[in-house]
C-alpha cells in the first residue's frame, strides 16, 4: 500500500467517528427553527434535554425557549439572541458565542468547557457576549470570554479555575481580560489561574471567592467586597483596591505578586 493511500484512510479513519457525532443531534436544524417561528408570544419553546449538538444556531432567536439540561456540545450560537432562555445545566462545551445574547438567561450549573466568545483582550469588544443579569451560579466555565459583560450576574460558587490535567488543552486558562464584572456576585467562585486583567469589578461581591494564582494585573476592584477571599500568588500588578470591604479578613495577600505595585 503506497502512502498515499496510508494516510488517506489513515484521515477517513479519524473523521469517521467526529462525523457520527457531529451527525448526533436529536432535531435537525429545520425543525428547531420551525419550532421557534410557530411559538405563540408569551410560549415558551421547549427543547429540554434535547440533542442539540453541533448544529448551526448562528443569530437564531430562541424567544425564551425552554433548553434546560440540552446538549449543545460544539454548536454555533454566534449572534444567537438566548436572552431569558432557561439554559439551567446545559451543555455548551465547545460552544461558538461571538456576538450572543444571554442577557437574564438562566444557565446555573451549565458547562461552558472550551467555549469561545471573543479569541483574545485584543479583539473588538462589541464581539464579545452579553451574559448580564444571567445566573451563573455553579456553572463550570472554562472558556476565552475576554470583554465578555457579566454586569449585575451571579457567578456564585461557579468554577472557572484551571484544574490538573489541563496542560495540553487550550485554553489553558480561564480568559476574563477585560470582562465587565460590575456589580455582580462572586462570592465563593473560584478563579484559580484565571486571567482577569483589565477586568472591571467595580462593586463586585468576592466574599470567598478564590482568587489563587489569578492574574488581576490593572483590574478595576473598587467598592466591591473581599471578606475571606484567598489571593495567594495573584498577579497585582496595578489592581485598584479603592473603597475595597472586607479587606482586613482576605487572606494571601502577604503572597500575592506584586502587592506592592497595587492601589490601596
Amino acid at each position: 500500500m503506497n502512502l498515499t493511500r496510508q494516510l488517506l484512510l489513515a484521515v477517513i479513519a479519524a473523521i469517521g467517528p467526529l462525523a457520527a457525532i457531529a451527525g448526533a443531534a436529536e432535531l435537525p436544524l429545520r425543525q428547531v427553527v420551525e419550532a421557534l417561528f410557530a411559538a405563540k408570544p408569551g410560549e415558551a419553546p421547549d427543547f429540554s434535554s434535547k440533542d442539540l449538538s453541533f448544529l448551526d444556531l448562528s443569530d437564531v432567536d430562541f424567544k425564551r425557549a425552554n433548553l434546560a439540561r440540552a446538549n449543545l456540545l460544539g454548536a454555533n450560537l454566534t449572534g444567537a439572541n438566548l436572552a431569558f432562555v432557561n439554559l439551567a445545566g446545559a451543555k455548551l462545551d465547545r460552544t461558538s458565542l461571538a456576538r450572543s445574547n444571554f442577557t437574564g438567561a438562566d444557565l446555573s450549573r451549565a458547562t461552558l468547557y472550551d467555549a469561545v466568545g471573543n479569541l483574545s483582550f485584543a479583539a473588538p469588544a462589541e464581539e464579545a457576549p452579553n451574559f448580564s443579569g444571567a445566573n451563573l451560579s455553579g456553572a463550570r466555565i472554562f472558556a476565552r470570554l475576554s470583554r465578555a459583560n457579566f454586569r449585575g450576574a451571579s457567578l456564585s460558587n461557579a468554577d472557572l479555575g484551571v484544574q490538573r490535567g489541563n496542560e495540553l488543552k487550550i485554553p489553558k486558562q480561564t480568559d476574563l481580560a477585560g470582562a465587565i464584572l460590575a456589580d455582580t456576585d462572586l462570592s465563593g467562585a473560584n478563579f484559580a489561574g484565571a486571567s482577569l486583567i483589565f477586568a472591571n469589578m467595580i462593586g463586585a461581591n468576592l466574599k470567598g471567592a478564590i482568587l489563587v494564582g489569578a492574574d488581576l494585573s490593572r483590574a478595576d476592584l473598587s467598592g466591591s467586597d473581599v471578606a475571606g477571599a484567598y489571593f495567594e500568588d495573584a498577579n497585582l500588578y496595578g489592581t485598584v483596591f479603592k473603597n475595597v470591604k472586607g479587606l482586613g479578613s482576605a487572606t494571601g495577600l502577604d503572597k500575592a505578586r506584586n502587592r506592592e505595585k497595587a492601589a490601596f
